[in-house]
């Protein structure tokens, strides 16, 4: 059995029948989550986007997209194999910008499950995710920054023990591009508060599924701190959002093969008459035809448009 078919076995196996759980209670609600998490690595399967010697499978970008399908087919896949957002884009930047100390407070028990991160861009102020358009200032103060801003949809920050933020430390460069970098901020570090979860869909969320709203009001770190070098931010949000659409997408591809799976499965056992079930309806088998021609024509309009 190769890596694919015991992700998707393990998934089916251990995952699904948690999802109940998950959804009527939460997440913090799935308590056996820790104990699969440790059976993932006793399979060798964790981590999968880190090199070996962080204690994962050292995947390509190529091979880990079709990890991040089949972990997609639950919304506990990612977690459970210590591969979600934002923690995985935390650990790619850590894994490639940071240096040897920030990686070992920080990448090192990531990478071993042992805390969560966040990241911390997108303001209320503004309009969207722009990254040269923010109002969070990180000033030199000696050898700290001093940051101050408004930060909303930083998913994960409740319970997290780290933020990356995005803050403004050139303000008078003359490119837009070369003002912010990127700092690593501790989550207990006087002047950070999480203010609240936002509310999406009805849903406020806690833990992991959940997308703060926070505060830095004099937050002091030190200069350490700071991933790359100062002006970089953008460069380095970039070069973290290019894989990221890439797990992102085929997670997504492994959502609606699940929901394609359910529907097909609902169609051959739910009855409009004893002994009839509602697939033998033509227009439900031109629907769910029509799903599955889409789904195969999805990559081939991808490979036009690349």
């Amino acid at each position: 059995m190769n890596y694919l078919d015991a992700i998707n076995t393990f998934v089916h196996e251990n995952l699904h029948p948690l999802e109940p759980i998950l959804l009527q209670q939460g997440f913090e609600a799935v308590a056996q989550l820790e104990d699969l998490r440790q059976e993932v690595k006793a399979l060798g399967l964790w981590t999968p986007h880190l090199p070996p010697h962080f204690g994962g499978m050292g995947l390509s970008l190529h091979d880990f997209a079709r990890v991040s399908e089949a972990l997609g087919r639950s919304p506990l896949g990612h977690y459970t194999f210590n591969c979600a957002a934002p923690d995985i884009g935390n650990m790619e930047l850590l894994h490639a910008h940071g240096n040897a100390e920030q990686q070992a407070r920080w990448l090192q028990p990531l990478a071993a499950g042992a805390i969560r991160s966040c990241f911390a861009m997108t303001e209320p102020e503004h309009a969207g995710s722009n990254p040269v358009w923010m109002s969070t200032t990180a000033q030199r103060d000696g050898d700290d920054y001093v940051i101050d801003g408004h930060k909303w949809f930083t998913t994960a920050a409740e319970g997290a023990a780290f933020a990356v933020v995005m803050a403004v430390t050139n303000p008078d460069d003359p490119k837009p591009h070369h003002r912010a970098s990127q700092i690593i901020v501790p989550l207990d570090t006087p002047g950070f508060s999480c203010v609240r979860n936002i509310s999406l869909m009805g849903e406020r969320g806690s833990g992991w599924l959940s997308h703060g709203e926070v505060r830095f009001d004099g937050c002091r770190v030190p200069i350490a701190n700071r991933l790359g070098a100062e002006g970089h931010g953008f460069a380095l949000a970039q070069e973290r959002l290019g894989p990221g659409r890439i797990h992102h997408c085929m997670r997504w591809i492994g959502i609606c093969e699940r929901a394609f799976d359910l529907m097909c499965r609902y169609a051959v056992t739910r009855e409009l008459a004893p002994g009839r079930p509602i697939a033998a309806q033509q227009v439900v088998q031109h629907w769910i035809a029509d799903s599955r021609r889409h789904r195969r024509r999805a990559p081939a309009r991808a490979r036009r448009r690349g």
